[in-house]
């Protein structure tokens, strides 16, 4: 008996991903190489390792190959936070302003850019609610435009390229922090929803309230503890073998290396540790994150986060119940906003009919690089996939693979 019989699971149904993503995607060029992973009650159903992970070098994609995660690093970084809030530090609806003092005074835009700009005071001060859930009215600034995303024209985008927010070397959690305080806010707290740089603003929060540097915490916290062995903000020098080139997709549908893993900034210590995007890591380490969050918050008798917290993370914390179609911003993001909810780090879906999958109750994210991972809890179920291409809006994979993979339950 299989492993994908055990786990109610058709193989002859699950080697259909195997041949979407050789046929469709590795052979044509689309994509340099991959890897994906389907597990259910536990088990591994499916695993397979397909094309190169260095073009340039002609290394095959190994099942240990090292990854740039990049918004995959999110949920971790929220998982962080939220393991802090169980020890008492905040209460959800807490003022940020009261573990960042440099946000006291901030402004909301109303109109113009500029000089001429106008702001009014906030209804109500940034909350850890809306850090967490992306309703606090930060935005991504035009740190997108370099992975691929499109050109962000808003006034207040402009004013964070004016201040460099994220375009400094030497810029750190802090240095971070306090140019966000001089910044306006786009909308009202809790108003709207907007893709943002507020899971970086999550990692300077576990910073001041573990006082802990971030990578040490998640080192001690998260990592340590579940023998995430290869994940962190750089390739350690005896993992550089390992590590994939990165790749774009130009305008004329042919790929460029953007990254080579030989000359990257990984593979030095970063002076910004980056709770939204920051990490490398294997699909062995992150299936051991979703693994955890799979059985309600704990692995192998380690406990990272209670059950009940987690649940509490996964459920829709936007207003009034609302989906992404009606409260996002601007239209880049790691899903698409139908039938789509959002949470204290994750998104979920909320209405599988409006989202055009069988699956509701699930929750999950994705990367600039084209990664993806959900868990769903109702099919006991967890999907990762990596690859290296920018931007993540260029093909469609993980609604191909919800596709693939609800159809191959068949108990």
């Amino acid at each position: 008996m299989t492993f994908a019989t055990l786990a109610g699971l058709s193989t002859a149904r699950l080697e259909r991903i195997t041949e979407l993503l050789q046929t469709h995607y590795v052979e044509p060029g689309k994509i340099a190489g991959c890897q994906a992973l389907v597990a259910r009650h536990g088990e591994v159903a499916y695993s397979c390792s397909l094309g190169h992970m260095d073009l340039e070098r002609s290394k095959p994609w190994a099942d240990d190959t090292v990854a740039r995660i990049y918004s995959m690093t999110k949920p971790i970084a929220s998982v962080a936070l939220m393991s802090l809030w169980e020890r008492g530090l905040f209460q959800i609806d807490d003022p940020v302003a009261k573990v960042l003092p440099e946000w006291r005074g901030q402004q909301v835009w109303v109109s113009g850019e500029g000089e001429t700009m106008k702001t009014e005071p906030p209804h109500r001060p940034v909350s850890f609610r809306d850090i967490l859930s992306h309703t606090s009215g930060l935005t991504y600034g035009a740190l997108l435009e370099t992975l691929g995303a499109p050109a962000a024209r808003h006034p207040v985008d402009t004013a964070y390229k004016a201040l460099k927010v994220r375009m400094e070397r030497e810029e750190d959690l802090d240095a971070f922090i306090a140019k966000l305080g001089k910044l306006p806010l786009r909308y009202q707290p809790g108003r709207q929803w907007q893709y943002s740089l507020a899971t970086d603003v999550i990692g300077a929060l576990v910073q001041r309230l573990s006082g802990k540097r971030l990578d040490v915490f998640l080192q001690e916290e998260i990592f340590g503890p579940l023998a995430m062995v290869d994940t962190g903000f750089y390739v350690r020098a005896e993992n550089v073998s390992r590590f994939a080139a990165c790749y774009a997709r130009r305008a004329d549908k042919t790929t460029v290396l953007q990254d080579d893993p030989q000359k990257s900034p990984y593979l030095q210590e970063p002076v910004f540790f980056s709770g939204g995007g920051g990490l490398v890591s294997t699909m062995a380490d992150y299936h051991r994150f979703c693994e955890m969050l799979r059985r309600g918050g704990e692995l192998d008798g380690t406990r990272i986060i209670g059950p009940r917290t987690l649940a509490f993370m996964t459920r829709n914390h936007l207003a009034g119940g609302q989906s992404l179609a009606e409260l996002a911003l601007d239209s880049f993001s790691e899903t698409t906003p139908l039938g789509v909810g959002f949470g204290l780090g994750f998104a979920m879906t909320t209405d599988g009919v409006r989202a055009g999958t069988p699956s509701e109750g699930d929750y999950f994210w994705g990367g600039a690089a084209s990664t993806a991972f959900w868990v769903d809890p109702v099919q006991d179920l967890v999907v990762i996939f990596l690859t290296q291409l920018l931007p993540s809006t260029t093909f469609n994979f993980r609604g191909q693979l919800r596709s693939l993979v609800y159809s191959a339950i068949v108990e």
